[in-house]
């Protein structure tokens, strides 16, 4: 049995017309001779009936303080009524198909409300259905908690996640992620006129790429993907293309007749930080900060550490809240509100000879200040102010040539 999981986002579901463009996806994986698994997202964006924001605002509104168990039992509706609404339109077209929860498909979760971890696949309910000739449809963002036998849901980008652990556990040949874009792409089209499709990329540059805020596919997802070795294609459901591939480092080195993966990917950034500066007295001092924000519940990232001075960033809705502490324990802090963070991501980028020379004369060639950098071997990153930051991943898209 040869088998390929299908998976439709929010835009793809929303209305007949984008839904016929789904079913004729799902048509041509038939004909293609492939067993479909289709796992689908809620109908639409916020403000729609049926789009999950609009069913958290629509409990919120009554009691801001809901508890997880009510809220995600009300968010598994959105994905329900899709994947109800999809298998009838399949049905329609002559095809045999049935709606199941994500617990009836054997995606078993932990029991953390609202971001629950998937435990385990088992894929015996899928393929007795399969094996039938039945295309099952599958409530994305959602599975059945071992210990208590709940509906939990598994956080933003939960039904990309959803379709690579079935992919998984069905050793599916390839996973589809089908959207209303055509691919990933070198940088936000909103920002870049020139941005263009990649044919393929990592696992590891596609992980780093939504880490840094790329938002095409989740990280989860090409993560669990990694680990079962099954190909991920992003797609779009409106036209043909054929997307980007998202595979190992090995296949993609065949691909582009390349042996070392040595290069640059894409530009991508992340908006609403507010950067610290904190003078430090020492090691111990340093220590005292970071374990005093985290008794505050206060994440932090972009971080720098030397023994005089620390610099990191919080998101901008936790700056009271971090500056707070900082005023309370006694700490000598520079506070630059309204940045970004702006980040160039490859493979081994580290090991480049001149790409933070590129990287720094890119951004000096436009004026724009950079505040802090940090790097990694797969990203290299500037904290910049947040009203340079067209400027900033235009500049950098060019200067690493990714219109090419």
């Amino acid at each position: 049995m040869k088998i390929l999981v299908q998976k439709f986002g929010g835009t793809s579901v929303r209305t007949p017309e984008a839904r016929a463009a789904a079913v004729s996806k799902v048509k041509k994986a038939v004909a293609d001779g492939f067993t479909v698994a289709v796992v689908v997202s809620a109908m639409g964006r916020e403000g729609e009936p049926y789009a999950t924001d609009t069913l958290i605002r629509t409990l919120k509104d009554c009691n801001p303080g809901v508890a997880g168990h009510e809220l995600d039992l009300l968010m598994c509706c959105g994905e329900i009524i899709s994947a109800c609404v999809f298998a009838a339109e399949l049905q329609k077209e002559g095809f045999k198909a049935c709606a199941l929860t994500g617990g009836q498909a054997g995606i078993e979760t932990d029991g953390t409300y609202g971001s629950a971890h998937i435990l385990n696949v088992d894929p015996r309910p899928l393929m007795k259905i399969m094996a039938q000739g039945i295309i099952p449809v599958v409530c994305g963002f959602q599975g059945l908690s071992r210990e208590e036998h709940q509906m939990t849901t598994l956080g933003r980008g939960g039904s990309d996640t959803s379709a690579a652990a079935l992919g998984v556990g069905l050793k599916a040949s390839a996973i589809e992620i089908y959207t209303d874009v055509d691919g990933i792409m070198t940088a936000d089209p909103r920002m870049v006129d020139n941005a263009r499709i990649m044919s393929c990329i990592s696992y590891g540059a596609c992980c780093e790429l939504a880490e840094q805020g790329a938002r095409v596919i989740h990280q989860r997802a090409v993560e669990i993907a990694q680990n079962g070795n099954i190909p991920l294609y992003v797609k779009c459901t409106f036209d043909d293309e054929p997307g980007t591939l998202i595979t190992n480092a090995g296949t993609l080195a065949e691909r582009t007749g390349l042996e070392s993966q040595s290069f640059v990917n894409g530009i991508t950034y992340i908006k609403g930080l507010t950067q610290y500066r904190v003078t430090l007295d020492g090691a111990r001092e340093g220590q005292e900060l970071f374990q005093t924000l985290a008794d505050a519940g206060i994440s932090v990232s972009c971080l720098n550490l030397s023994l005089t001075e620390s610099m990191f960033s919080v998101y901008s809705d936790k700056a009271d809240a971090c500056a707070a502490v900082l005023e309370r324990h006694g700490f000598n802090y520079k506070q630059n509100d309204h940045c970004a963070k702006v980040s160039v991501v490859g493979i081994s980028v580290r090991g480049m000879p001149g790409l933070m020379a590129s990287f720094v004369n890119a951004l000096n060639e436009k004026g724009i200040a950079i505040l802090q950098t940090v790097d990694s071997n797969t990203s290299i990153s500037a904290i910049i102010k947040e009203t340079s930051l067209k400027d900033a991943v235009v500049s950098l898209h060019e200067a690493y040539k990714l219109n090419r």
